[in-house]
């Protein structure tokens, strides 16, 4: 039996600002993210396993997404953690705002690289990250492959 890719579909909204950016961006605002997340592997062939035939059960791939990504990022502000906006990420800590400051400008090509890394981590041996793709809008997204990588 040969590798088969599965994906399962997640939806978010976060917000965050570009720091040092010269345009829009710059300030803060948000974005209804899709990601899309997609493993490869090859189905279980023990017919005596209850995840006979699968090549991971699509409820075990949304709890890793969903607590390495989806439960962390939704509706929260993302932040580089050298933005000067840090005094208003303090600011809305201090008012019980959800926000992240990650090390790194959290555009979509960042977040994807990230998450990636976060997913990769709990997957079981046997499942490999094949491809990730992440929509900020219905026209631009960004996607990482595991091939690439």
């Amino acid at each position: 039996m040969g590798k088969i890719r599965i994906t399962k579909q997640f939806n978010f909204e976060t917000g965050h600002a570009l720091y040092g950016y010269d345009g829009k961006c710059k300030n803060v605002h948000g974005h209804s993210y899709k990601l899309s997340v997609t493993v490869i592997g090859s189905p279980i062939r023990d017919t005596s396993n209850v995840k006979y035939g699968m090549v991971i059960d699509f409820g075990d791939l949304k709890k890793i997404v969903k607590e390495e990504i989806v439960d962390v990022f939704d509706h929260a502000t993302v932040f580089n953690k050298n933005t000067p906006h840090i005094e208003l990420a303090k600011e809305l800590k201090d008012r019980g705002h959800h926000v992240i400051l990650v090390d790194y400008q959290p555009t979509s090509e960042m977040m994807v690289i990230d998450f990636a890394q976060k997913i990769q981590s709990r997957l079981p041996e046997n499942i490999k990250l094949h491809a990730i793709k992440l929509q900020e809008t219905e026209t631009s997204f960004a996607e990482w492959y595991a091939s690439d990588n």
